[in-house]
Protein backbone atom coordinates (compact mmCIF):
# COMPACT_ATOMS: atom_id res chain seq x y z
CA UNK A 1 0.00 0.00 0.00
CA UNK A 2 3.20 2.42 0.81
CA UNK A 3 4.30 4.11 -2.69
CA UNK A 4 6.75 6.69 -1.27
CA UNK A 5 9.99 6.33 -0.24
CA UNK A 6 10.83 7.15 3.05
CA UNK A 7 12.37 10.75 3.15
CA UNK A 8 16.14 11.08 2.75
CA UNK A 9 16.39 13.64 5.58
CA UNK A 10 14.50 10.96 8.02
CA UNK A 11 16.35 7.84 6.60
CA UNK A 12 19.65 9.74 7.43
CA UNK A 13 18.81 11.04 11.28
CA UNK A 14 16.99 7.86 12.50
CA UNK A 15 19.94 6.05 13.70
CA UNK A 16 20.34 8.78 16.52
CA UNK A 17 17.34 7.40 18.31
CA UNK A 18 17.75 5.10 21.14
CA UNK A 19 18.21 1.44 19.45
CA UNK A 20 14.61 -0.28 20.29
CA UNK A 21 13.08 2.99 21.28
CA UNK A 22 9.37 4.04 21.26
CA UNK A 23 9.12 6.52 18.05
CA UNK A 24 5.89 8.50 17.40
CA UNK A 25 4.81 8.73 14.03
CA UNK A 26 2.74 11.37 14.26
CA UNK A 27 0.61 12.25 10.77
CA UNK A 28 1.59 8.96 9.35
CA UNK A 29 -0.12 8.75 6.50
CA UNK A 30 0.60 5.54 4.46
CA UNK A 31 3.56 4.23 7.01
CA UNK A 32 6.50 4.87 5.02
CA UNK A 33 8.24 6.13 7.88
CA UNK A 34 6.13 3.47 10.21
CA UNK A 35 7.16 0.63 7.82
CA UNK A 36 10.72 1.88 8.55
CA UNK A 37 10.96 1.98 11.88
CA UNK A 38 9.49 -1.38 12.53
CA UNK A 39 12.20 -3.10 10.13
CA UNK A 40 15.03 -1.47 12.40
CA UNK A 41 13.61 -2.65 15.60
CA UNK A 42 11.64 0.38 16.81
CA UNK A 43 8.54 0.03 19.05
CA UNK A 44 5.80 2.60 16.74
CA UNK A 45 2.81 4.20 17.79
CA UNK A 46 1.44 5.52 14.34
CA UNK A 47 -1.30 7.91 14.76
CA UNK A 48 -3.20 9.84 11.63
CA UNK A 49 -6.95 11.03 11.19
CA UNK A 50 -7.59 7.63 9.33
CA UNK A 51 -5.07 4.40 9.69
CA UNK A 52 -6.07 2.65 6.75
CA UNK A 53 -2.56 3.29 5.02
CA UNK A 54 -0.74 1.00 7.39
CA UNK A 55 -4.02 -1.53 7.57
CA UNK A 56 -1.79 -4.16 6.05
CA UNK A 57 0.57 -4.13 8.60
CA UNK A 58 -1.65 -3.00 11.98
CA UNK A 59 -0.72 -6.56 13.69
CA UNK A 60 2.90 -6.30 13.57
CA UNK A 61 3.86 -6.70 17.67
CA UNK A 62 5.86 -3.29 17.89
CA UNK A 63 2.96 -1.02 16.15
CA UNK A 64 0.20 0.40 17.93
CA UNK A 65 -2.20 2.49 15.61
CA UNK A 66 -4.33 5.56 16.56
CA UNK A 67 -6.56 7.06 14.42
CA UNK A 68 -6.81 10.53 15.83
CA UNK A 69 -7.86 14.31 14.12
CA UNK A 70 -5.17 16.07 15.97
CA UNK A 71 -6.62 19.13 14.64
CA UNK A 72 -9.82 18.84 16.50
CA UNK A 73 -11.38 21.10 18.64
CA UNK A 74 -9.93 20.76 22.39
CA UNK A 75 -6.41 19.49 23.21
CA UNK A 76 -5.46 16.37 22.18
CA UNK A 77 -2.70 16.29 23.94
CA UNK A 78 -1.36 14.11 25.39
CA UNK A 79 -2.31 11.43 23.23
CA UNK A 80 -4.78 8.79 24.65
CA UNK A 81 -4.09 5.95 26.63
CA UNK A 82 -0.49 7.94 26.95
CA UNK A 83 -0.96 10.07 29.59
CA UNK A 84 2.69 9.97 30.71
CA UNK A 85 4.39 8.44 27.94
CA UNK A 86 7.49 10.04 26.40
CA UNK A 87 8.94 9.05 23.31
CA UNK A 88 12.72 8.36 22.30
CA UNK A 89 11.91 9.50 19.02
CA UNK A 90 8.92 11.47 17.16
CA UNK A 91 8.62 11.96 13.28
CA UNK A 92 7.00 14.78 11.49
CA UNK A 93 6.59 14.91 7.73
CA UNK A 94 4.63 16.76 5.58
CA UNK A 95 2.36 17.99 8.28
CA UNK A 96 2.06 21.33 9.77
CA UNK A 97 -0.31 22.22 12.87
CA UNK A 98 1.56 24.91 14.82
CA UNK A 99 -0.37 24.21 17.73
CA UNK A 100 1.13 21.22 18.39
CA UNK A 101 4.44 22.00 18.68
CA UNK A 102 4.90 22.89 22.64
CA UNK A 103 3.40 19.23 22.88
CA UNK A 104 5.99 17.47 20.42
CA UNK A 105 8.48 19.10 22.14
CA UNK A 106 6.87 18.06 25.54
CA UNK A 107 6.60 14.16 24.77
CA UNK A 108 10.36 13.60 23.97
CA UNK A 109 12.41 11.60 26.43
CA UNK A 110 15.65 12.63 27.90
CA UNK A 111 18.10 12.73 24.88
CA UNK A 112 14.99 11.92 22.76
CA UNK A 113 14.73 12.92 19.24
CA UNK A 114 12.54 14.67 17.27
CA UNK A 115 12.56 14.60 13.12
CA UNK A 116 10.51 17.28 11.54
CA UNK A 117 10.36 17.83 7.97
CA UNK A 118 7.53 19.84 6.07
CA UNK A 119 6.91 22.15 3.14
CA UNK A 120 7.76 26.18 3.84
CA UNK A 121 7.08 29.50 1.86
CA UNK A 122 7.84 29.59 -1.30
CA UNK A 123 6.63 25.91 -2.10
CA UNK A 124 3.51 27.48 -3.81
CA UNK A 125 5.50 27.81 -6.90
CA UNK A 126 5.66 23.96 -7.18
CA UNK A 127 2.18 23.39 -5.78
CA UNK A 128 0.62 22.37 -2.90
CA UNK A 129 0.71 23.21 -0.20
CA UNK A 130 0.32 26.72 -1.07
CA UNK A 131 -1.57 28.32 1.65
CA UNK A 132 0.71 30.40 3.84
CA UNK A 133 -1.50 28.82 6.65
CA UNK A 134 0.26 25.28 5.90
CA UNK A 135 3.85 26.47 4.92
CA UNK A 136 6.75 27.25 7.55
CA UNK A 137 8.12 30.85 7.65
CA UNK A 138 12.05 30.98 7.29
CA UNK A 139 13.91 29.41 9.99
CA UNK A 140 10.11 28.74 11.83
CA UNK A 141 11.13 25.15 13.10
CA UNK A 142 14.29 26.03 14.67
CA UNK A 143 11.98 29.11 16.38
CA UNK A 144 9.52 26.80 17.28
CA UNK A 145 11.65 24.35 19.12
CA UNK A 146 14.43 26.50 20.37
CA UNK A 147 14.15 24.55 23.83
CA UNK A 148 15.57 21.50 21.87
CA UNK A 149 19.71 21.02 20.84
CA UNK A 150 19.29 21.34 17.20
CA UNK A 151 21.99 18.66 15.92
CA UNK A 152 20.89 19.43 11.84
CA UNK A 153 18.53 22.05 9.99
CA UNK A 154 17.79 22.48 6.18
CA UNK A 155 15.35 25.37 4.20
CA UNK A 156 15.65 25.60 1.16
CA UNK A 157 14.77 24.15 -2.43
CA UNK A 158 14.78 20.18 -2.55
CA UNK A 159 14.32 18.93 -6.48
CA UNK A 160 13.78 15.03 -4.96
CA UNK A 161 11.31 13.33 -5.29
CA UNK A 162 9.72 16.47 -6.44
CA UNK A 163 10.58 19.96 -6.36
CA UNK A 164 9.44 21.87 -3.35
CA UNK A 165 10.79 24.32 -0.62
CA UNK A 166 11.19 22.16 2.49
CA UNK A 167 12.47 22.59 5.63
CA UNK A 168 14.14 19.99 7.92
CA UNK A 169 14.91 19.78 11.81
CA UNK A 170 16.69 16.91 13.70
CA UNK A 171 16.97 17.95 17.35
CA UNK A 172 17.13 16.24 20.75
CA UNK A 173 15.97 16.87 24.07
CA UNK A 174 18.39 17.75 27.10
Amino acid sequence: MNSAPPSFFVSNHIDLIRAGGRVLDLACGNGRHTRMLLEKGFEVTAVDIKVDGISDISDHPRLTSLELDMEQAGDPWPLPNYPTKRFDGIIVTNYLHRPQFPHIAASLAAEGILVYETFMIGNEKYGKPSNPSFLLREDELTEAFESLTVLDFEQGFRDSPSPAMVQSLCARAD
